[in-house]
C-alpha cells in the first residue's frame, strides 16, 4: 500500500510510462537520434583528422621547398642569405608556428623566435631525421611538429642539416568547435523534431487500439450492437475480423441466454398454473364428490412430477455446462456397459411393445465417465422407446477402431423432420410440443446428452426420415484425451 501510494504522488502518469504509446514513441525516437548521433560523431572525428593531414601535409610540402631552396644555396655554410632567412620567417608566420634550421653537430643556427639560436638541440626526431627519416606527428593538441632533411645540391644527397618546424592548431581547433557547436544546435533541433514526429506517429500507430477499447467498452455497458471496423492495416483487419466472430458468438450466446431464461420460465410456470388451476376448480366447487378431488389430485401429482423432472434435468444440464467439474474417467468395459443401460431400459420398452435389440461387433474397453455417458445413452435409447410405434425396434450397436468406440441408436419410430435437426439438441426444443408434453418430455434430453459426448471429446450425429425413424451415431475416443 504504501509503495501504491509513494508510486502515485511521485510518479502519477507511471501508467502512461508503461503504454504500448510510450514504448513506440521511445523506440522510435532512438531510431532516429542514435543514428545521427553516430553519425556526427564520425563525421566530426573525420573532419578533425582530414584537416590535421591536410595542415601536417601543407606545412610538410612547404618545408620540402624550404629544404631544397636551403640546399642548393648552401645555407649552412652561409646563413646571412637574408632572402631565405626572410622565407623561413614567413612560413613560420604563415602556419602560426616556428622554424628551427639544425647543423651536423645538433647546434641551432636558425629559430624564427630568435630564443634558442646557438643551443644543442638532441631531440630523438631529429636525431632520427640525420639518419634519412622524415617524421611528422601531432603533439599535445595544440601544434603539428615535423623534421624536414637538408641535404647538399645536385647529386649529393648527404643530410647536411634538418629542418624541425612546428605549425599551431589553435585555429583548426576554433573552426572544429564551431562546427562542433553547430552541429549540436542541429542535433538538439533535430531531437526535438524527431521527438514531436514520434508522438504524432506513436500517436497514430495506437489509434486503432484506442478505437478497439473504447468499443469494448462499450461492449462491457451492455452495448452489443455494431460490429468493430477498424481498417487502418492488416493486422487491425484481421483483429475486426476475428473480434466480430467473437461478437457474433457472443450475440448468439446472449440469444441463447435469453431464449433459456424465457423457456425454463415458461416450463416451470406450466406445471404451477396447472396446479393453480385445479386447486382453483376445487376450491369453488362446494360438496364436490370425493371422486372429483382424487381425479384432481392426481392431476396435480403428475404436474408436481413435471415440475421435479423439469428441475432435476436442469441441474444435471448445469452440471454437465460447469467447466470446473472434472469428469471421473475410468477404464471401462464398454459392452457391458451398454447392456446394463439396456436391461434397466428393457421394462419401459416392453411396455410400449418395442423390441429392443442391442449388437456387439467386438469387445470394447474405453476410458469413460460412467455416470455422464450412461445418462446420454439411456436418453437417445429412451427417446427412441418413446417415440416410436407399437411393435417397433429399437437397436443399439457399438463398434471400435484403434482410436474410437461407435454407438449406434436406430429405431422405427416417427422420425424428425429435416428442418428440425439442427435445433433438436438446443434446449427446451421440441419437434411435436404436444405429442412431448403427452409422454413427459421436458426438451432438455439431447442437450444433456450432446454436453456428455462433448464432454469426453466426442461427436454425435443424426440422420432421420419422417415416418422411418432416426439414427445417432456416437464417436467417443478410446482413450480419453485431456
Amino acid at each position: 500500500m504504501f509503495k501504491g501510494i509513494l508510486k502515485e504522488r511521485f510518479f502519477p502518469n507511471a501508467k502512461f510510462f508503461r503504454s504500448l504509446n510510450f514504448r513506440i514513441m521511445v523506440i522510435l525516437f532512438l531510431i532516429g537520434t542514435i543514428p545521427a548521433l553516430i553519425l556526427s560523431v564520425a563525421f566530426l572525428s573525420a573532419y578533425r583528422e582530414q584537416s590535421i593531414t591536410r595542415l601536417g601535409n601543407d606545412v610538410s610540402n612547404q618545408c620540402q621547398i624550404l629544404a631544397t631552396q636551403l640546399g642548393s644555396a648552401n645555407y649552412l655554410d652561409n646563413p646571412n642569405n637574408e632572402t631565405l632567412t626572410g622565407e623561413l620567417a614567413q612560413v613560420a608566420m604563415l602556419y602560426d608556428g616556428r622554424i628551427l634550421i639544425i647543423d651536423q653537430n645538433f647546434h641551432i643556427m636558425v629559430d624564427t623566435y630568435a630564443l634558442e639560436e646557438g643551443r644543442t638541440m638532441l631531440a630523438e626526431e631529429v636525431i632520427r631525421c640525420f639518419k634519412g627519416e622524415s617524421t611528422s606527428h601531432y603533439v599535445s593538441g595544440r601544434f603539428i611538429e615535423m623534421t624536414v632533411p637538408i641535404t647538399g645540391s645536385g647529386e649529393d644527397k648527404t643530410v647536411n642539416g634538418v629542418i624541425l618546424a612546428s605549425a599551431s592548431t589553435d585555429s583548426l581547433n576554433a573552426r572544429f568547435e564551431d562546427l562542433r557547436n553547430f552541429t549540436e544546435i542541429w542535433l538538439a533541433a533535430g531531437s526535438i523534431c524527431l521527438l514531436a514526429l514520434a508522438v504524432l506517429l506513436s500517436n497514430w500507430l495506437v489509434k486503432p487500439l484506442r478505437h478497439m477499447n473504447k468499443f469494448i467498452g462499450d461492449l462491457v455497458e451492455g452495448a452489443l450492437d455494431g460490429d468493430l471496423d477498424i481498417r487502418d492495416c492488416t493486422e487491425t483487419e484481421n483483429i475486426s475480423n476475428t473480434f466480430n466472430s467473437l461478437l457474433a458468438k457472443l450475440r448468439l450466446m446472449e440469444e441463447s441466454r435469453q431464449e433459456f431464461v424465457s423457456n425454463v420460465s415458461h416450463e416451470l410456470k406450466t406445471p404451477l398454473a396447472s396446479m393453480k388451476v385445479l386447486a382453483d376448480s376445487l376450491l369453488v366447487q362446494e360438496g364436490a364428490p370425493v371422486e372429483l378431488y382424487q381425479e384432481f389430485m392426481q392431476d396435480i401429482a403428475e404436474e408436481i412430477d413435471r415440475e421435479n423432472t423439469i428441475i432435476s434435468d436442469l441441474l444435471t444440464l448445469v452440471k454437465t455446462d460447469r467447466k470446473v467439474t472434472g469428469l471421473n474417467v475410468e477404464v471401462t468395459d464398454v459392452n457391458a456397459f451398454l447392456e446394463q443401460i439396456l436391461k434397466r431400459l428393457r421394462p419401459i420398452a416392453e411396455k410400449e411393445n418395442v423390441e429392443l435389440v442391442f449388437e456387439s461387433n467386438r469387445s470394447v474397453s474405453a476410458e469413460i465417465d460412467v455416470t455422464r455417458l450412461s445418462l446420454a445413452f439411456s436418453n437417445l435409447v429412451e427417446n427412441a422407446v418413446k417415440y416410436n410405434h407399437e411393435n417397433g425396434w429399437v437397436r443399439v450397436s457399438l463398434d471400435a477402431d484403434h482410436k474410437f468406440f461407435y454407438v449406434k441408436v436406430s429405431d422405427s419410430g416417427m422420425g424428425i423432420p429435416q428442418e428440425s435437426l439442427d435445433y433438436i439438441f438446443e434446449r427446451f426444443y421440441r419437434v411435436d410440443k404436444s405429442h412431448s408434453r403427452e409422454i413427459g418430455g421436458t426438451g432438455l434430453g439431447l442437450a444433456i446428452t450432446r454436453s456428455a459426448v462433448v464432454a469426453h471429446r466426442g461427436a454425435i450425429r443424426v440422420q432421420s426420415t419422417v415416418g422411418e425413424g432416426t439414427v445417432f451415431t456416437v464417436r467417443i475416443p478410446i482413450r480419453y484425451i485431456t
